[in-house]
Parts: structure tokens; sequence; C-alpha cells
């Protein structure tokens, strides 16, 4: 029985390690940048249930900056994950706006979607700060098709929060807010 687990385990890492799936079909180039599928321990124990804001706070020291921004599709709920560099535990402040208003500024940004999830990362850092190199990649960060999340726009930082905002194709879809080690990430799942 032992001796079958290994095998199963070993074939299975090797299919991912070849980019194929259990059944040999190639994995699509876009699964890269997808986050691990539901039945891994980083998906979350109950699909999101309410539209309540949520709110924790940062770790005492918490000095973080934004270095990736990444969007999949599962079963029963579409995934947000900003990956974070730097020291501590970020905190953040996630709920349902009107609409995208930039702090600092007070600029609108154009966010596509049915409704506007803000993201405020407490425990925020400017990348010059603390020697990180921040997220540098596409802007917005464009949702599975069909899914939940619509788009990602923006990881700009002021005053210590980093500020996002999540396209959702519907309000009011329930959300759930998480957060992750190695590396530090804070996670968005939003119901699909």
């Amino acid at each position: 029985m032992l001796r079958t687990r290994h095998a199963l385990a070993i074939t299975a890492a090797a299919l991912v390690l070849a980019g194929c799936t259990a059944n040999g079909d190639p994995v699509p180039e876009s699964a890269a940048s997808i986050e691990t599928q539901a039945t891994t321990p980083d998906a979350p124990a109950t699909l999101p249930t309410d539209a309540a804001d949520k709110v924790s706070s940062a770790g005492d020291s918490a000095k973080l900056t934004v270095t990736d921004i990444r969007t999949g599709q599962h079963d029963g709920f579409d995934r947000v994950v900003y990956e974070l560099a730097g020291e501590g535990i970020p905190g953040w402040r996630v709920g349902y706006v009107d609409s995208a208003i930039q702090d600092g500024s007070g600029n609108e940004i154009p966010v596509a979607g049915g409704a506007v999830i803000q993201v405020l990362i407490d425990g925020s850092a400017y990348p010059f700060d603390i020697g990180v190199e921040p997220y540098s990649g596409p802007n917005p960060v464009l949702g599975s098709p069909g899914g939940s999340v619509v788009e990602v726009n923006g990881s700009g930082v002021f005053e210590g929060v980093t500020q996002s905002f999540i396209g959702v194709a519907d309000p009011d879809t329930p959300f759930s807010v998480s957060s992750l080690t190695d590396p530090t990430r804070l996670v968005i799942d939003v119901a699909n």
C-alpha cells in the first residue's frame, strides 16, 4: 500500500514537471501563472459566503512590497494573489467600493466589471526603502474568461498602504481574504 502511494506521488510529480495533466494532455501555457488547484493545502477551507468587509491588522514590524500579482480560476472560486517581499505579516482592509479612487491623487481608476473590491494592504513599504524589486508586470492583470474576477488594477503604495482594485463581474459576490507564507502572500478568493 505504501509502495503504491509513493508510485502515485512520483507519477503525479513527473506529470507536473513534464507539463502534462493527469490524462496526458499538455497543460495550457496560461496555467503557468495560475495558483494551485482547490485540492491543495492553499485552497480555502470553505468557499466564500459573504460580501462583508474583511479587516486584519499588520504585524508590528511589517515592511512589505508587492512583487507579483496573479489570478486563477478554481472550482467554486476565483483567486487573486498578491505576492509580497520584505519583512513581517501583512494586514488588510478589503471591501466593495462604489468606484476606484486612487489614494493621494483622488483620481478615478478605470476598473472593468460590474463591481469593484478595494484591497488595502497594511504594513507596506516603498520598494526603495527595503531594497525589493516591486511588481512591474501587466496592469491590469486579467482574470480568467467567464470567471468572477474580471481584472486586478494597480498596486501603488501611499503612506504605508498598498492600494489595488479587483473588478468583479457581479456586485456583492462573496469573497474571503487570508495570508499565506513561504513566500508571503495576500489571497483574495471570490466565489464563482
